[in-house]
């Protein structure tokens, strides 16, 4: 299992979809939805996780979490 720590999760309600919304902004386009906050950051944590899985299986170097605290010798900045 990857650290997904390092990446942005973010939870939030949405009035417009009437449930919680989770995305990933350095990962994932899309994200997770539900009526229960707690499983949604649980659903959204194992997509993050499952993206990282991808990158590496493909040899691809993982992309740059926004967080200015995270370790980043497995990562590498985005292209400019």
């Amino acid at each position: 299992m990857i650290d997904t720590t390092p990446y942005t999760k973010i939870v939030e309600w949405s009035e417009e979809d009437g449930c919680f919304v989770g995305t990933c902004p350095e990962l994932l386009y899309g994200g997770c939805h539900g009526e229960d906050e707690a499983t949604v950051f649980d659903q959204l944590s194992a997509a993050v996780n499952d993206a990282l899985e991808l990158y590496r299986q493909d040899g691809n170097p993982l992309p740059a979490p926004t967080n200015k605290t995270a370790d980043k010798s497995e990562t590498t900045p985005p292209p400019s």
